[in-house]
């Protein structure tokens, strides 16, 4: 065999075998950072609002939120998920009426396990709880406030589709516990179960 023929055969071989390292670094490694697009859609199930109308129920207007999560991952299957992102601004109805406006902060941290964490397509589940903040409630001209904290839990289901072993292209989908009192003139006058579903399309990224 000539002499530059053999220099090629062991180049490609130690290209494949850096490859093929690279990779596995790669997925030895414990973080992934992961930036979504999450559109959120509440459940809006709600009792009627006693003193207003028998009939009448809070409705929460569905948004669109960025969102930040980071993953460590204890074993190629198993890891944790913590979902970050900043007070979010809902708007609230009350039969397609304007009644006032309400922030959430809603921090969900999961366990889950992932099926084939080395294919390029990999599904995973996850479970986990969700505390959510309420903060500047605005409600009937302020006759209304809503409960501080939330504490739910939640489901998770979701896929990456790796592009290189660094890279991958997310889709997420959270059912998410979140509920919360309705208080008028200090007293109780509705439950609401906000329970969003969130759908979620981001990019991540393993170091």
């Amino acid at each position: 065999m000539k002499r530059s023929t053999l220099q090629l055969l062991f180049a490609a071989i130690g290209f494949v075998a850096g490859d093929a390292m690279a990779q596995q670094s790669a997925a030895e490694t414990p973080w992934l950072v992961r930036v979504r697009a999450v559109r959120i859609s509440p459940a809006n199930e709600s009792a009627p609002i006693g003193g207003i109308g028998a009939a009448d129920r809070l409705h929460v207007s569905d948004k669109t939120i960025p969102e930040l999560d980071v993953s460590y991952f204890f074993t190629p299957n198993l890891a944790a998920e913590l979902v970050l992102t900043y007070p979010q601004k809902h708007d609230v109805t009350l039969d397609g009426a304007n009644i006032g406006s309400f922030k959430h902060l809603p921090p969900t941290l999961s366990a889950q396990y992932h099926f084939m964490p080395e294919a390029t397509v990999s599904p995973y589940l996850g479970a986990g709880v969700n505390y959510t903040t309420m903060s500047k409630v605005n409600l009937l001209n302020g006759a209304a406030s809503l409960e501080h904290d939330s504490v739910g839990l939640s489901l998770q289901a979701g896929v990456d589709f790796r592009l290189d072993p660094h890279w991958s292209v997310n889709v997420d989908v959270k059912k998410v516990q979140i509920r919360s009192d309705v208080i008028i003139a200090g007293a109780r006058a509705s439950n609401v179960k906000v329970d969003p579903v969130l759908f979620g399309i981001g990019l991540g990224y393993r170091f």
